[in-house]
């Protein structure tokens, strides 16, 4: 088997072959970055392989950065929360190296749920979000969702006899978050097939909650107790619980303002 080596190329037709190659092999990277890695390692006088290893770098980071976005996107978060932005002093409740050992993800990888339990404005949205925006960028499939609009699809889906598929949908996803629940009650037939794509993660895949009552209130929302009890049991068994408090940030932060423009 021979080869062909083009030799004697002027650095306009190099240019054309590189642009040319990384279209067919789908290296878009490479061919937006080629010209700028060529001049910097010529300065440098980079090798043959210094520079190789620089352009496929390049191209392998740039894909990573692509999935991690894609994976975000398809979390469909309501808004963008980070962990870097979230204020730790406003609320000493919640101990930064516990959120920054939950930001790891082994939780997840475990398939553990985790619990955020406190008043409105006490970050719990914010947490929610951000641990499920590590869990993407890691590269585990998040799914964020709103209670209320979860046990509607859930009552539209087996009216409309498409319940398995819609519970397993939500099982494959690596994380579920759940926001908000306990903000309204849920009647039998809602509060039982929550149950069901509770129970179908079971030991499986992690759930994480956020909640603005204590689970001692949770029979306001599941008002059959034994129900009630199964559900917190599996949210809680081998998880994690992180309690916000009392205090709204959000409305100290509003009265601060108030104050200084008074």
């Amino acid at each position: 088997m021979t080869s062909t080596r083009h030799r004697g190329l002027t650095q306009q037709a190099a240019e054309a072959a590189v642009d040319s190659a990384c279209r067919l092999l789908r290296l878009p990277t490479i061919r937006s970055q080629f010209n700028e890695l060529a001049d910097a390692a010529a300065r440098e006088q980079m090798s043959y392989r210094g520079f190789l290893a620089e352009l496929l770098m390049a191209e392998c980071d740039d894909r990573a950065r692509r999935r991690s976005e894609r994976r975000i996107k398809a979390a469909a978060f309501p808004r963008d929360k980070s962990l870097r932005a979230f204020d730790f002093d406003a609320n000493p409740n919640i101990d930064p190296a516990v959120i920054h050992t939950l930001a790891t993800c082994e939780w997840v990888r475990k398939g553990l749920p985790l619990c955020l339990i406190g008043d409105s404005g006490t970050g719990k949205s914010h947490l929610l979000i951000a641990l499920g925006t590590e869990a993407a960028m890691m590269g585990h499939r998040v799914r964020y969702v709103l209670a209320t609009k979860l046990v509607n699809e859930l009552v539209e889906a087996a009216d409309e006899k498409m319940l398995a598929k819609t519970i397993a949908r939500y099982g494959r996803v690596d994380l579920l978050c759940i926001d908000e629940l306990g903000y309204m009650e849920l009647d039998r037939r809602g509060a039982e097939l929550l149950f069901q794509v509770l129970t179908e993660r079971e030991e499986k895949a992690s759930v994480a909650i956020a909640s603005n009552e204590a689970f001692s209130g949770w029979t306001k929302t599941f008002t059959d107790p034994r129900l009630c009890a199964a559900i917190v049991d599996r949210l809680t068994f081998g998880g994690n619980i992180i309690e916000t408090g009392t205090d709204s940030y959000r409305l100290a932060h509003a009265r601060q303002r108030q104050d200084i423009l008074t």
